[in-house]
Order: structure tokens, then sequence, then C-alpha cells
């Protein structure tokens, strides 16, 4: 068991570091919040996917494309606002963002959990457990390599708010989110076979 936890740790470590629009999402809002209420919200929001992914892998190879396009693009699109008219860090904001920390939390697991749905480390984790049937390993695994990914691209983040003004971090988070809601949207027009492609895995895994 421990060794394929390492094998879906590692596998699907990899397979979101290429090409995942989260670890934008998660620098971008790293240089906006707290680091802890962006880290509680995004692994959050990475368990509740994984487990999803694990218990109806089935069904979310079969989302249509633009029902997952359309939403992660309204997410990006909403996250950018929320960044751009966010006030700029004061004592002030940090007590009110400290005293009322779940509704900060909300934001980053809004952003993460409402994205990206049906992407290649769901559907590894799915393909996974249809192979070896031991979801729980699977879970801890996909889990824990989902969060470490957050955690490197909040370390990003972090390091640009403390080298980069805060004028200059907020359009450019703004637009980092506008292009990634952008991309969402012409994502299934422009690469629509690598897409079908990914997702008959779990067919012929479960078959």
């Amino acid at each position: 068991m421990l060794s394929l936890f390492f094998i879906a740790y590692g596998t699907i470590f990899v397979s979101e570091l290429i090409g995942d629009k989260n670890i934008y999402t998660i620098s971008s809002l790293a240089t906006r919040f707290g680091p802890l209420q962006v880290c509680c919200g995004f692994t959050a929001a990475f368990g509740i996917k994984t487990l999803v992914a694990i218990l109806l892998g089935s069904v979310i190879a079969e989302l249509p494309a633009s029902v997952v396009a359309t939403t992660s693009t309204v997410t990006f699109f909403l996250t950018a606002l929320v960044i751009w008219f966010k006030r700029s860090n004061n004592p002030a904001t940090e007590r009110e963002y400290k005293s009322h920390w779940r509704k900060a939390i909300l934001i980053p697991f809004a952003a993460i959990l409402f994205s990206e749905w049906g992407d290649i480390g769901q559907i590894m984790a799915a393909t996974l457990t249809a192979r070896y049937h031991a979801p729980v390993v699977i879970f801890l695994a996909a889990t824990l390599a989902l969060a470490t990914k957050g955690v490197l691209a909040l370390a990003v983040g972090l390091s640009l708010r403390r080298r980069v003004p805060i004028s200059v971090l907020r359009p450019v988070s703004a637009t980092l989110c506008v292009v990634l809601g952008v991309v969402s949207a012409v994502g299934p027009i422009v690469a629509p076979a690598s897409t079908h492609r990914a997702k008959e895995n779990i067919h012929a895994s479960t078959s």
C-alpha cells in the first residue's frame, strides 16, 4: 500500500504540474489574501474534488466540455473581480480579514472548487482507483499531491507579494485570472481531441 501511495502521489503531482491553471489561480490569490486562508481554502477544495473523482469518476469523465468550460470561465472571471476590488493591505483591512477568516477562506475555496473539473488530476485519481481498488490510499495520495502543488504556487505568490508593490500585483493578478478564464472558454474548441483521449482512460480502466 505504501508503494501505491507514492506511485499515485508522484503520478498525480507530475500530471498536475503540466498545464494546470489552478497553479496560477493560487499564486494570484496569494498576492491578495493571507497564506493560511488560501492554504485552507485550496486544501479543502482539492479534497472535495478528489473525493468526487474517486466516487464518481465515470460521471466526471462524461461531463460536457461546454459545462466545464463555462463553469471554469465564470469562476476565473469572478476571482479576477474579487482580487481587483479587494481593498489594499492596511492594518484595518488585515484585522477585518482575521476576524472574518471564514469569509476569506471561502474565496480561494470557491475559486478552486468550481474550476477545472474533469482535469488530468481527477481523471488520474479515478483511473488509479478503478485499477487498484484502493480508494482511501488514492484519496490521501491525490489530495496530498494537489496540496503540494498548491503550496508551491502559494510560495510563488507570497514571494511576489514581498517583492512587488501591491499597486502592480493587483492588476497583474486580476488580468491573469481573466486570461485563464479566456483560455478555459476556448480550450474545448482548440484541443477537443486530447481531452477526449484523456477521458477515455477511465472507461478503459473500468471495463
